[in-house]
């Protein structure tokens, strides 16, 4: 009888214990984590900053590890020059451990145009600049001032500089 009481009591010790381990105990620590797949990421021009779905960023070219349970995608930004975001799908094949693709992602970034630069408007028919009547001054001084803009005018007398 008395074994029987200290197989109880033994017992009842051993299952307090299990409900008190700490985490280091738990079998969680042989659980695998999501499955990851290193992607190569490039963009011309390089330097572009390169943001997944998931939050991590990189600076082209560079890699990073994503995981593939669940579609994602890499936007690409860079001063200057419009966003470009790509879609990542997992692929698996029988006998192959999943992977993303496309792998590497390369990206040609598209420079961006200023937002003033609408398509052009037919221009209006041009009027005669009429400029000041210079003051009593010796006709033989250089002018070297630039050409004043007509105060009744809206448009500039000389264009802006072209950017290519």
């Amino acid at each position: 009888m008395m074994y029987r009481v200290l197989a109880v009591i033994g017992g009842a010790f051993a299952l307090a214990a299990c409900s008190s381990a700490s985490d280091w105990a738990s079998l969680d620590a042989f659980k695998s984590g999501p499955s990851l797949d290193t992607v190569s990421l490039e963009s011309e021009p390089p330097g572009a900053e390169a943001k997944a779905s998931n939050g991590q960023t990189c600076r082209t070219p560079c890699a990073l590890a994503l995981p593939m349970d669940a579609a994602s995608s890499v936007t690409f930004t860079l001063n200057g020059y419009q966003p470009e975001t790509e879609r990542l799908e997992a692929i698996t094949a029988t006998g192959e451990p999943p992977r993303l693709r496309p792998n590497p992602v390369v990206v040609e970034l598209t420079p961006a145009t200023p937002s003033t630069a609408r398509k052009p408007a037919k221009p209006a028919a041009k009027k005669p600049a009429t400029r000041p009547k210079p003051a009593a001054a010796p006709s033989a001084a250089p002018m070297t001032a630039s050409p004043t803009q007509n105060p009744s005018s809206p448009w500039p007398t000389n264009p802006p500089p072209m950017r290519q």
